[in-house]
């Protein structure tokens, strides 16, 4: 159904935006869905996400653009039902111009459908499912994050550099965790001790505790996101197994949520990401101190991707004058991506992916005494694409 509206929205976008040009006027108030996960283990990462989003609105005076902004927060509870139901509530009733904020990418499966028949552009502060990378790549989906593959790719090659030998892979049971294990073994040259796909939004990890016990790994990879991972390392830790085996992570299983909810045992944990608080250029500087004065936290990886999805928006507003019905005009400048990253360079590939470097980062003290992340040299992978946009045939 996805590539049947993919192939529409192809035919029609032309078309559409030649006809719409001709009347398209400015609008005075810019609408976006600002859907995401909001309740449940993983509503900690939605919140980051909208806090980061608003923050950005919030700097501009309530605008994007220039034009007033008008943010309709919902959530999607993590279910892709909801998911597509309120997508398609805010497409149709609210007729926001954008959609963004979804955390996990079976839930962005889902609000793809709506999302895209209606001709809305989504942009993404977070899932970057490798389906719309690929052969159902979308005009209507940009990532303003990374594919989920990306940061375990990084990590695979961490480890490699690292030396470790045997390691032990752990991640959930549902599409972004599959591309999280083929992203890692893309790249990790050594053997891959065990895999493990827990449930999503599981908290004991008892049976993958004890096989660890038994496999005896050098080192344990995980990508469990919001309060999957706080669990898995205070029980990791807790067992003793940080005594012998080395962990790492992507930036999601690292980050300042888990951090503050874990304290201390995570100290000497790598992360990968294409982000990082302590990262020297003028946006990131102003981002930290203005999320900081906020709301009294470091921000994460998901608010810095809030952030940068909001301003992307604001670029394309800008760039279009606000006329949103032209959506040749929009995507153009979408794909221009004409704003300032948090991460630094940024630019799109042809499937509307980053291409991007990414780092690394270690959980240890800062000169406050806090516990936090550091980032530790420069790029494990510079300008770096997704292994998926070979396959898309979505015309420029």
């Amino acid at each position: 159904m996805l590539q049947q509206s993919s192939r529409f929205v192809r035919n029609t976008l032309i078309t559409s935006a030649a006809l719409l040009a001709l009347s398209a006027q400015a609008q005075s108030t810019v609408k976006v869905g600002l859907l995401s996960t909001l309740s449940g283990p993983g509503a900690g990462l939605g919140v980051d996400i909208r806090d980061g989003f608003q923050l950005a609105v919030k700097l501009a005076g309530g605008k994007l653009g220039g034009q007033n902004a008008e943010v309709i927060v919902a959530d999607d509870q993590a279910s892709p039902d909801v998911g597509r139901q309120t997508a398609d509530r805010l497409v149709k009733r609210d007729k926001v111009d954008f959609m963004t904020g979804v955390v996990f990418s079976n839930v962005m499966l889902a609000v793809g459908a709506p999302t895209f028949q209606s001709q809305t552009y989504y942009i993404s502060a977070n899932a970057g499912p490798s389906q719309y990378a690929g052969e159902q790549c979308n005009p209507f989906f940009f990532s303003a994050s990374y594919q989920n593959d990306n940061m375990h790719e990084a990590a695979g090659q961490v480890v490699t550099d690292k030396g470790f030998k045997r390691v032990a892979v752990i991640a959930p049971n549902y599409p972004a965790g599959k591309d999280a294990i083929t992203g890692f073994k893309r790249f990790y040259k050594g053997e891959v001790a065990s895999e493990a796909l827990p449930a999503l939004n599981q908290l004991n990890f008892g049976t993958e505790i004890a096989q660890l016990r038994a496999t005896k790994p050098d080192a344990v990879y995980i990508f469990l996101p919001g309060g999957m991972g706080i669990n898995f390392i205070k029980q990791f830790v807790g067992a003793g197994l940080s005594k012998d085996m080395t962990l790492f992570g992507p930036g999601f299983s690292g980050d300042e949520d888990v951090i503050k909810a874990v304290g201390e045992p995570m100290l000497g944990m790598f992360n990968t990401t294409q982000w990082a608080h302590d990262m020297d250029n003028a946006a990131n500087k102003k981002f930290v101190a203005e999320f900081e004065k906020e709301y009294g936290r470091l921000p994460t990886m998901y608010a810095a991707q809030g952030y940068d999805a909001a301003q992307l928006i604001d670029s394309a507003v800008r760039d279009t004058k606000g006329k949103l019905d032209d959506k040749a005009a929009v995507r153009k400048a979408l794909m221009a991506a004409k704003f300032n990253s948090v991460r630094g360079e940024f630019k799109f590939n042809k499937n509307q992916f980053p291409i991007q470097n990414y780092y690394v980062r270690m959980v240890s003290k800062d000169a406050k005494g806090r516990v936090t992340n550091r980032m530790l040299g420069g790029a494990v992978l510079k300008n770096h694409s997704d292994a998926y946009v070979g396959s898309c045939k979505m015309p420029g």
